[in-house]
Formats: C-alpha cells, structure tokens, sequence
C-alpha cells in the first residue's frame, strides 16, 4: 500500500481546499517545491501533485513549477489538473512527471482519452471524483450526469491505466473515508485503483488497508492531514511495512 502526499498548486503556492472549492484554501507552503522536497524526505513513495489553477481554468497553468518539482525529486510524480489535449500531455510528461490523471477530458471527451491513453501506454489514468454518488468535472464545478458504475466500463475499454477514486465530500474535510463506495469501485475496477479524500489517521489507513489485499486498491492520497498532523507519513508506512513483513513471513 502507497500513501501518496499531495502537493496542490494554486497561485504558485501549495494549498489544499475544502471539498474542492476553489475560494476555501490554506496556504501550507510558499513553495510547492520545498513541500515536495520535505515530503521525499520524510519517506514519500510517490508525490500527487495537482495544478489546481489548470483545474478550474482549463489549461496547464503550473507547468514551471511542475518541471521544478521532478527535477528535484527521486521519486515518482503523477500529475492532474488542466490535462486537456495531446500537447500537455506530452509536455508534462517531457518534464518529467511519470504518469497524468486525467479527469475532465476522460468524461467529456472518451475517444480523445483513449487516444491519449494509446500514445502513452501505462501512462494515463482517470479521475473520478464524486459527490452524492454523481461525477463531476471541470474542477469539481460540472455536473456529469454520470456514475462510477456508468463511467468506469468505457473508461477502462479506452485504456485507463489506474483509476483516482475522490469522494467530494470528505476531501479536505478529515472526516474519514467512504469504505462502501470505495470498495465498490476497488472490486468493479480491473486495474489499480488509488483513494482520496478523507484520509486523516492512521486508522483510516488501517481501514482500508484489507481492500489492498482483496481489491485493485493499491493507495491512497492525503493532503490537509499529513500538512496538519493528524496523520505522519512516516508512522503511515512503518506500520504497512510492518504488516507487510508479517503477511510474506507468515
């Protein structure tokens, strides 16, 4: 299991937002690169980094800062927000991001998805991000009419590579994580599927640790919790480690 620290960018600053709501941020880092440096430090695996600004406005907005973040890290980067045509794509991936969530154009726009998804094969993965069980778009703004159960089957057909299931309500908010809609879509999903929103705790982790060993879970994102505490990354991964050991020994 991979917990994945988030560094959200919005103004050029790392910030996390209340159920995805653009005006409701906390400044946590002037720099979005030191926050992504700090988080390699402490023992991240993997960085989630997301270009709010490209989110809500529709095109890449972040993409220096993006470049400066893999440039100074080790491990791993995968990228969302603002990915709406071929020529971003390439660009993030050309600096050094290792694979795009693709939220907005994977629902509004299939077959350009799928496309994306042949040009760079294990590249790509979707977004889903929901409230009240319905998906949204266009940074969490546009109503989809869709469903996880609607959505999913022609989004896997088109080459998803891994899904980001986000459950509107709970992102930001520390309130715990959704287990049942989760499941779900970890048992409905045939490639790796990774949690976000509500993550706060290490109970929480501990929660939905079992899906990772009976699902297509394999991690979950944390933002608001890890910046203020309520979760450390490096007590989060001693204990998977530790459960890990005790599963291959036994």
């Amino acid at each position: 299991m991979i917990i994945f620290p988030a560094v959200d960018i919005q103004n050029g600053k790392a910030v996390r937002l209340k159920q995805g709501r653009a005006h409701e941020s906390t400044v946590f880092a002037e720099n979005p690169v030191d926050a992504a440096s700090a988080w390699e430090k402490a023992g991240a695996r993997w960085l989630h980094v997301v270009d709010l600004d490209g989110a809500f406005d529709g095109a890449a907005q972040s993409r220096h800062i993006v470049r400066d973040i893999c440039a100074a890290l080790a491990i791993p980067v995968q990228l969302g927000g603002g990915i709406r045509d071929m020529r971003t794509a390439e660009a993030y991936l050309e600096a050094g991001v290792h694979r795009l969530i693709i939220g907005t154009l994977a629902l509004e726009q299939p077959a350009l998805f799928a496309d994306m998804c042949r040009a760079f094969p294990g590249r790509v993965g979707v977004s889903l991000d929901a409230e009240g069980g319905k998906l949204k778009s266009r940074g969490w703004v546009e109503d989809t009419g869709m469903t996880v159960d609607t959505a999913l089957p022609r989004l896997l057909d088109g080459g998803a590579a891994f899904v980001i299931y986000t459950d509107i309500e709970r992102d930001g908010m520390q309130c715990g994580v959704n287990i049942a809609a989760l499941e779900h879509l970890a048992r409905l999903s045939t490639v790796p599927v990774i949690a976000a929103g509500g993550v706060a705790t290490l109970e929480d982790v501990q929660k939905i640790y079992p899906l990772t060993l009976e699902t297509s879970l394999i991690g979950a994102v944390s933002g608001r919790a890890l910046y203020e505490g309520t979760l450390d990354l490096k007590e989060a991964n001693a204990w998977i480690d530790s459960r890990q050991s005790s599963s291959q020994s036994g």
